[in-house]
């Protein structure tokens, strides 16, 4: 171990739950430790830990991040209610994403990983689609409220304050007069306004630097990448809410952008988001899609599943100030990490985890002036789709391929074949 690559500054590592967590050891046991010597500042955000910090940690390694600038993080448990109860958990913590992400600011990055042999369920899909999604706002810092028990029949108004005093209301909806009806199937009384009808109410926001530090983050990676820029939003029904996410991005472009991406040959684009689903569908990708917060969760994961798997994914957030985190964009993998506790073997994929690390590895070489650890980061990607374009796989992926001969190993076989192909390009 001492030709190792060494590292002058650390990276953020950020450990997570089940199944991930596992792999998380292994990749760095096979495929990193032998090879760097690996620089961390470890934060543990697993569920039982975040339970005893009161999710102060996640705010810590979100801080570490600031502060380092690149940082790495392993899929963790957004905790619901049968989660609460089988951790024993004093509250439903929020997802450590979605606060990391408000903290750090900036604009997820999200793109198919493509391996031979791997064809996308749209065949015509020949080139990536990578998925711009705002990392701030929205539905994920939103405030709701259940209008019923003592907030039956309420008046709900959206109440602004301004810094003199002077306020303006918005009826948002009268549940004892503005068109509640009871529920009643009696067509005697149904139709028929009540006073104590119930309901839900959610307000929302965001900030015109969030925006404008997503819309810069979208032209910027656009040209970095010399891809065309799509943008929707459904500004047709959101007349200022989404309307507002238009006309800024509208106005960075040109202002800052339209120049440079006519030099670059790339075009920028809005479209209403239906459409823009429907475009998507028929294109043959090589573009980047900007989608809001919520649009952007759900598009991801629709791209990923379609180019073959969620475990086929690269993720990035690029903060306005500079900092990167890397993570695998998907979910902890409970039921194989239940089968791991009981004993039995699991093949689970590790690809968008490597790729994690990888892309951790290469922004703190790129940062730091080392091209000996961006090589390994290249190299170690290359191996790994290597080993796949060989036949070796695991499950998720023995289920797609088109390769003939396939084999289908466990996670720590298939990880050793790529330590294998790693070691053959050492020499």
């Amino acid at each position: 171990m001492t030709d190792r690559i060494s590292m002058q500054m650390p990276l953020v590592e950020m450990d997570g739950d089940e199944m991930t967590r596992v792999i998380w050891s292994w990749v760095k046991e096979i495929l990193l430790i032998p090879y760097v010597d690996l620089q961390t500042e470890y934060f543990d955000l697993s569920l039982t830990e975040r339970e005893r910090t009161n999710d102060a940690i996640t705010i810590e390694a979100a801080e570490a991040t600031k502060r380092l600038g690149v940082a790495v993080k392993c899929a963790t448990i957004t905790p619901n209610q049968e989660r609460l109860e089988e951790y024993n958990l004093s509250r439903l913590y929020p997802s450590p994403n979605a606060t990391i992400r408000a903290i750090l600011d900036g604009t997820v990055f999200r793109a198919p990983i493509q391996a031979v042999g791997i064809v996308p369920y749209l065949p015509h899909w020949v080139q990536p689609i990578t998925i711009a999604r705002h990392a701030y706002g929205d539905v994920y810092k939103a405030v709701e409220l259940s209008c019923a028990d003592q907030w039956a029949g309420a008046r709900v108004e959206l109440l602004a304050t301004n810094s003199t005093g002077q306020t303006e209301s918005l009826l948002v909806y009268d549940f004892g007069k503005t068109g509640a009806k009871q529920q009643s199937g009696d067509p005697k009384t149904s139709g028929q306004p009540s006073s104590q009808a119930t309901g839900i109410i959610q307000a929302m926001h965001n900030t015109d630097a969030s925006i404008s530090s997503f819309a810069r983050s979208c032209f910027t990676y656009a040209l970095s990448t010399g891809q065309d820029l799509w943008f929707s939003t459904k500004d047709t029904i959101s007349k200022i809410y989404d309307r507002h996410f238009r006309e800024v991005f509208e106005e960075i472009y040109e202002q800052d952008f339209r120049d440079a991406f006519s030099a670059a040959n790339i075009s920028y684009s809005y479209t209403l988001v239906d459409d823009a689903v429907a475009r998507v569908i028929r294109s043959n990708g090589g573009f980047i899609w900007a989608c809001k917060n919520y649009d952007g969760d759900v598009m991801s994961d629709m791209i990923a599943t379609a180019f073959g798997s969620l475990a086929m994914m690269s993720s990035v957030l690029v903060s306005p100030d500079g900092c990167f985190e890397y993570e695998a964009a998907h979910g902890t993998v409970q039921r194989h990490y239940y089968k791991y506790q009981a004993g039995e073997e699991t093949s689970t994929n590790p690809v968008a985890t490597i790729f994690a690390w990888s892309g951790a590895l290469r922004k703190r070489g790129e940062l730091d002036g080392l091209p000996e650890l961006e090589t390994f980061a290249d190299n170690l990607e290359k191996a790994t789709l290597e080993v796949i374009a060989t036949g070796i796989m695991t499950g998720d992926l023995y289920d797609l391929s088109q390769l003939e001969g396939k084999q289908k190993v466990n996670t720590r076989a298939f990880l050793e074949a790529i330590a294998v192909k790693l070691d053959q390009a050492k020499g």
